[in-house]
This record gives C-alpha cells, sequence and structure tokens, in this order.
C-alpha cells in the first residue's frame, strides 16, 4: 500500500542546507499497524507529512496504492489526504463549541461523494466503532474527557472510511490508562475493520501496541521489525 524509495527532506536556510530525512526507504502493506518511533528531531514528523501527503520530499518517491504521490497535482494530493487518509492529532484538534455529532460529521461536509441524508448514519457508526457511549454524543466536545475526545477525533478520521489512519502522538495529552484505552482502540480497528494504522510516538511503551516498529534517528531508518 505505502512505499517510500530513497525519500530525503532538506531544508535550504540562506546558504546552509539541513537534512531531515536522508535515502529512507521502506514498505507497509495492507492491514499493517506500524509504529515509527523516535527522539525529538529525528525527522519522524517530517516523514509523517510526507506520508500524509502534506508535504513534498526533497528528492526520493513516495508510491500510494501504486501511485507516485507527488507526480499529482494540488487537488488529486487535496483528494487523497480527504478520501484516503485519516489523520488524529495529540491535540484532538476539535471545534470545542460543536457537539460530538457535528465534530464527527464536519469532514463529510468536504466528501461529495457522501448524500446529506447518510452524514448522521455514518457518524453513529464510527462513533459505535470507538467505544464512544451514545449519552455522549450530543455533548459539546469541552466537556468530554481528554479520552473521550480522542476517540472522538479517532471516529472523525474514520467517517470517510479512508484506507490509512495516521496518528500523530495520540496520547501525547493523556495519562498512561486512559492512553492504553485509546492505544487498544487503535489495535481493535486495525484486527475488526483491517485499517492500516501508522502511529507516529517517542514513546517505546506506546509502539508495543502495534505490530511493526521502524526506528528512526537522525533522519535515517536504523532498526525495522516485527513486535512480538
Amino acid at each position: 500500500m505505502i512505499k517510500c524509495e530513497n525519500v530525503t527532506k532538506s531544508y535550504q536556510t540562506g546558504d546552509n542546507s539541513t537534512t531531515v530525512l536522508n535515502d529512507v526507504s521502506f514498505e507497509i502493506k495492507e492491514g499493517e499497524f506500524v509504529a515509527i518511533i523516535g527522539p525529538s528531531g529525528s525527522g519522524k514528523s517530517t516523514l509523517m507529512h510526507i506520508l500524509g501527503a502534506l508535504d513534498r520530499p526533497t528528492s526520493g518517491q513516495y508510491f500510494l496504492g501504486g501511485k507516485n504521490v507527488f507526480d499529482l497535482s494540488e487537488e488529486e494530493m487535496a483528494a487523497i489526504r480527504s478520501e484516503k487518509i485519516g489523520f488524529v492529532f495529540q491535540s484532538f484538534n476539535l471545534l470545542p463549541r460543536s457537539t460530538v455529532m457535528r465534530n464527527v460529521m464536519l469532514p463529510l461536509i468536504y466528501n461529495r461523494h457522501v448524500p446529506k441524508s447518510t452524514r448522521r448514519a455514518k457518524a453513529e457508526k464510527v462513533l459505535k466503532a470507538v467505544g464512544l457511549e451514545a449519552d455522549h454524543w450530543l455533548h459539546l466536545s469541552n466537556q468530554l474527557s481528554g479520552g473521550q475526545m480522542q476517540r472522538v477525533a479517532i471516529a472523525r478520521a474514520l467517517i470517510n472510511d479512508p484506507s490509512i489512519i495516521l496518528a500523530d502522538e495520540p496520547t501525547g495529552n493523556l495519562d498512561s490508562k486512559t492512553g492504553a484505552i485509546v492505544l487498544e482502540t487503535f489495535g481493535n480497528l486495525n484486527k475488526a475493520g483491517g485499517h492500516t494504522i501508522i502511529l507516529i510516538t517517542h514513546d517505546k511503551h506506546v509502539a508495543e501496541y502495534a505490530n511493526r516498529v521502524i526506528e528512526i534517528k537522525d533522519g535515517e531508518i536504523i532498526s525495522d521489525k516485527k513486535n512480538l
């Protein structure tokens, strides 16, 4: 499903060039649950932006479903971000004064393939999938706990039925117990729905929930192994 070939990303500041990713190559198969782990400054966030079609590499190629993403137009890349990839972030990025239901349905407004009449049914389906009780669906998002807000964010990422879920430090603002519940939610989605999940983290304990761990340091992959 995903193939990176010799991906390099450099930034130019005046006469100085800084290489953040250096000749990175790997593949991720459909249905895998993969953690990409590395310390701050390792290049993992830059790699996440490239995998999410939010940024382009300086050199190298990135294939998604057999297509070279960076041969596509900006409009085609936007369609991939909207329809093929669901994003989950550390800070939840919910609308605080909107209900849970409205937050989850929001991406459907921009999806021309989903008629207005089916939006609520789709939202209910994904909220059930992430285990958020129905009596919370009409609450404002700022009335929820951190763990509940992250479940809403995951449901919103699922609403367009993406083939890939890209999660950037999704437990970073949660206590360890709540974080474990959120990570178990990702695991259940991977097993039950076959979603390809890519988890970006600096925490080895978080990475243990994935089936495979790619470790990155100083812009290079230093290990790629299965979790036993």
